[in-house]
Order: structure tokens, then sequence, then C-alpha cells
């Protein structure tokens, strides 16, 4: 059963991104196991009756919902081999995952988040929404209201600069000039990371944003038809 983290987890971040090399990596994997990898499997199988409410079809086996820790370095200038971060992505079996909704928790040296949205949101989404706002449809508004409603979670995302529709409330352009859309919660490392509570934390932010999982679900589903 899922423990909490420990500040070994975050010791161990902290060591890999100040010794960011392979030789130290195999010296110290059992530290991995342990303080890392081995708390993510069990905070998933955790989790799972929770996302299994939301969603029927969201992927719960914790080799499918946990990153790697090695980086592919082939297209990248930076050739460090590991990250300083994992995640947990809790999704549908997509064939390409980044284009479509999904639940994250990831954990830094420093901080953790935790929330859902889209990895690399497709642009005819953006655009079904933007004709959401702009026709003041119904689902639209229940989602927004919902947002609104909670003080859990920020909406984020890379915005454009230009004004796309001045005569929207300021309120819906925070929905309307979004390159990327997700909703997070940023806290920095503290108590709630190292409880087992801190599953409850999380059933219970997801359980929040569901309504707003569905709605993309549905703009993804009207996309494709």
């Amino acid at each position: 059963m899922f423990q909490g983290f420990s500040t070994e987890t975050i010791r161990f971040l902290a060591d890999l991104r100040a010794n960011n090399n392979k030789e130290w990596f195999e010296v110290n994997r059992g530290r991995y196991k342990q303080h890392l990898m081995e708390p993510l499997q069990d905070m998933v199988l955790a989790l799972a009756p929770c996302m299994k409410s939301i969603d029927l079809l969201i992927e719960t086996n914790p080799k499918r919902c946990i990153s790697r820790i090695n980086r592919d370095t082939r297209f990248s200038k930076d050739k460090s081999p590991y990250r300083a971060n994992m995640w947990v992505s809790l999704k549908r079996n997509y064939k390409d995952w980044k284009t479509e909704p999904v639940f994250f928790f990831e954990l830094f040296p420093d901080y953790y988040r935790y929330g859902m949205g889209f990895y690399c949101i497709p642009k005819e989404t953006l655009y079904e929404i933007r004709g959401l706002i702009d026709g003041q449809d119904k689902a639209f508004l229940k989602a927004h209201s919902l947002y609104k409603g909670q003080g859990t979670f920020s909406l984020e995302g890379e915005k454009y600069k230009r004004i796309l529709n001045p005569n929207l409330p300021d309120e819906w352009k925070e929905w309307y000039q979004r390159k990327d859309i997700y909703f997070v919660c940023n806290k920095n490392v503290d108590e709630g990371l190292f409880r087992s509570d801190l599953i409850r934390e999380l059933a219970d932010g997801f359980g929040t944003l569901a309504p707003i999982y569905h709605f993309f679900l549905n703009l993804r589903s009207l996309g494709a038809k």
C-alpha cells in the first residue's frame, strides 16, 4: 500500500540532478528502485479505483503509467542521460496520448504537481473550444463554472500574445487565448508528500476535474467525426 514518499525520495532526485551520469546512477540504482519506483507503483495501484470511477478505460497498470527515468537524447543538445523528475500519467490507451486529455502527477527535487490536461493539444481541439466559447455553448459554460467554483487548480498553458477575440470577458479569454491547456496544482515539497493521505488528496482533486476531463473527451469525439 502507498505510504507516501520519503525524504530519501527527494534526496535521490537532488543527488541525481547533481550527478547526472551513468556511473553514479548504476551505483545508486537500488535507491532509485526503493525510494522512487516502488512508491510510484504503489501510488498508481492505490489510485486505480478512483480513476476507474472517472473512466473505466483509463489504464492503471503501473508499467504503462510511470515515466522512464532515461532521457531520449538523440535530438537534444542536453546529453544528460537521466531526468531528475518522474511522473505518472493516467489515461486511456491512445495511439498518441500526447494529443488526448490525461491526469498526471509529477515529482521534482523541490516541488510536485498534479492535475489534468493535454501534453500537446491539437489545433482542431482548440478551434472546437473557441467555437463553443463564441457561441456561449452550455457545455463550455458548465466546464468554466466548474473551474471557477474550485480553489485547487489553476488554468495554465502558453498563450497567444495577440488578443484573438477582444469582445470576450477576461475570464473566458483564459481559455480562448491558450496554445496549451492544463489544470494544475503546484506545491513545494511539504509534509503532505510523505503521507499516505496524498492518495486522498489526488483522488479528490482528480474527481473535481473529472467533468472537465469528460468535456475534453467529448470535444475529441466531435473532432474525430
